[in-house]
């Protein structure tokens, strides 16, 4: 059984992605394997990428951007995205809604 791409979590919701940089431009384009694949226009040199992807999550949910932080795979293509303070039930809802 693959992991589930939206995780409960104490503190919140982890958001399982993949990252793919240097993109025309910043958009979710649907699933990709056990991820939620997001292009991002921004170059992945110091943490440009990563701080693209936060500002674009935030965005996307509403949230502020200090809720969005990075667990895991901060160097790489497939990360692992703390949302804090937001349940795993609202997200999933969000990501059905827009057909993600």
């Amino acid at each position: 059984m693959k992991p589930a791409i939206v995780q409960g979590s104490k503190d919140g919701t982890v958001l399982t992605v993949h990252v793919q940089p240097k993109s025309s431009r910043t958009e979710c384009v649907g699933r990709y394997g056990d991820a939620l694949k997001i292009r991002v226009a921004a170059p992945p040199i110091d943490g440009e990428a990563n701080e693209e992807l936060t500002r674009f999550l935030a965005c996307e949910l509403a949230i502020p951007r200090t809720a969005v932080r990075i667990e895991s795979g901060a160097g790489g293509r497939h990360k692992r995205v703390l949302l804090k303070g937001v349940r795993a039930s609202d997200v999933q809802a969000y990501l059905n809604r827009k057909g993600w």
